[in-house]
């Protein structure tokens, strides 16, 4: 593959990661403080958003595998008729209506549009490496190509997010402790409440969906320009598609690939709740209301740089090894919770770029030898490689709306009040066991799952080999 390929196949991925992270960093605390709906609706619309996107995974994955091979390849067709729908649909997720009754309702509308589109576009395209070139080290530096402008892609969603809505949650009450005049009946600590004017907040919140919009067109335009998909390298004239529901019958039964799902479902879950409470923690528990977007685009930067770092780490020391990586933000959460510190978080944010890079990096490119794996215990069945790519999305986009979901409502139990200066004691410790206690329990767990994952380097090569034979 020449560098051009790898590179145009990267910036393919970068908008759905821009738009996923505006999403994963802002969306909660856009519902909860601009949108003023409350914590149960916003666990509400995170959960059932996600579950949505997770549902339409193996949905994508059955139809994908039934298109045929058109001009243009089989899985670029749905990449590029999914984008122009993301697109609107992303934009009206961040539209304030003039009703509030119906406001949940117009956010787990578009919150559920948006997820399922993204997984439509995210199967076909992640699947797609499989159809690039038949070399294992082409795919490994494919997929390490695609990972740092994802990262990229990440960085400039909560870069451009933050630095453009930031003046919607730094308010000037907040920073100062008035004499007495004003009591937060709820809790009984002097604040004032935040009473600028929504409608404010919500045109800088559609002027950075506007921005991003704009990113994911230029994305996908360089993807459909610089890629070319080849048909299935491996596959006979004779050989026959695996049926949908027979292939997913199969991979859940594959062992290597079990193993590496389980793992990476904990893992994911534990980043996605340290991204979708960060933004909060930093507002409410850890008095860091005017740096939390420096502390997002210090961690982005991290993962951005370190994941060239992780891509020669792994191909040193083996993937199983590299996965140490992703529990190195454990002990660093675990003391900003408990020491809240102003250069103590920026350490912790770059630490954690280090970590979430890994975590990123890992799976995806740990998928394809699995794949691989499959092909040579299944020489003459093809079309699988969709079905793998499908139900990993779907596993870990579950797990993620479980822990979204589970950590909103654990805010609504405790207390959590929009809009507010000072939230209570208890949702102050709530914020702190999302961001530390529980992504650390979660993360050993995966990685303990990961211990017993079977394919090594040894076995890697010689599964090339033989699929080399077999080719």
């Amino acid at each position: 593959l020449s560098v051009c390929s790898k590179l145009c196949y990267a910036i393919g991925g970068a908008p759905n990661q821009v738009a996923g992270s505006a999403a994963s960093f802002f969306l909660q605390i856009y519902l909860l403080d601009i949108a003023h709906i409350t914590p149960f609706h916003a666990s509400l619309v995170l959960f059932v958003g996600k579950a949505s996107g997770a549902v339409t995974d193996p949905v994508a994955g059955f139809f994908i595998s039934k298109s045929r091979w058109t001009k243009i390849g089989r899985l670029m067709p749905w990449v590029l008729a999914c984008t122009p729908f993301t697109i609107v649909s992303y934009f009206f997720l961040w539209y304030l209506p003039p009703f509030a009754s119906g406001r949940v309702a117009w956010y787990l509308t578009f919150h559920c549009l948006f997820q399922a589109l993204t997984t439509l576009f995210q199967v076909p395209y992640s699947a797609l490496t499989m159809f690039l070139s038949t070399d294992q080290k082409d795919r490994d530096s494919a997929t390490a190509y695609r990972m740092t402008m994802e990262m990229l892609g990440t960085l400039i969603g909560a870069a451009l997010q933050g630095q453009i809505v930031a003046s919607a949650h730094v308010s000037p009450h907040c920073t100062v402790n008035p004499s007495g005049n004003t009591t937060d009946f709820w809790h009984g600590t002097t604040s004032i409440p935040d009473t600028s004017d929504p409608l404010s907040h919500q045109v800088i919140y559609m002027i950075a969906a506007g921005v991003i919009a704009g990113v994911y067109l230029l994305g996908i335009v360089v993807l459909f320009l610089g890629v070319r998909e080849r048909d299935d390298p491996y596959a006979l004239k004779s050989d026959r598609a695996i049926p949908f529901c027979k292939g997913l019958a199969l991979t859940m039964k594959h062992g290597p690939y079990v193993k590496l799902t389980a793992s990476f479902l904990l893992i994911s879950t534990a980043v996605q709740l340290e991204q979708g409470n960060f933004v909060l923690f930093c507002t409410h528990a850890a008095g860091l209301r005017n740096h939390f977007q420096y502390l997002v685009v210090t961690i982005l930067v991290s993962a951005v740089l370190s994941v060239p770092f992780w891509q020669k780490f792994l191909q040193r020391f083996g993937k199983k090894c590299a996965a140490c990586g992703i529990s190195w933000m454990i002990p660093f959460a675990v003391m900003l919770v408990t020491i809240p510190n102003l250069i103590l978080a920026y350490f912790v944010a770059f630490i954690s770029g280090l970590s979430i890079a890994a975590s990123l990096l890992l799976p995806w490119s740990m998928l394809p030898d699995v794949v691989d794996n499959f092909r040579l215990q299944n020489p003459h069945g093809k079309g699988h490689e969709t079905i793998f790519y499908s139900s990993y999305v779907f596993f870990t986009k579950m797990s993620a709306g479980i822990g979204l979901g589970i950590s909103a409502a654990g805010l609504e139990f405790t207390g959590y009040k929009p809009g507010i200066c000072r939230q209570s004691d208890d949702v102050i410790l709530t914020l702190k066991l999302l961001i530390g206690a529980v992504p650390a329990i979660l993360i050993l767990l995966g990685l303990f799952i990961l211990l017993f994952y079977p394919i090594t380097e040894e076995s890697r090569k010689e599964t090339k080999l033989a699929l080399e034979e077999l080719r």
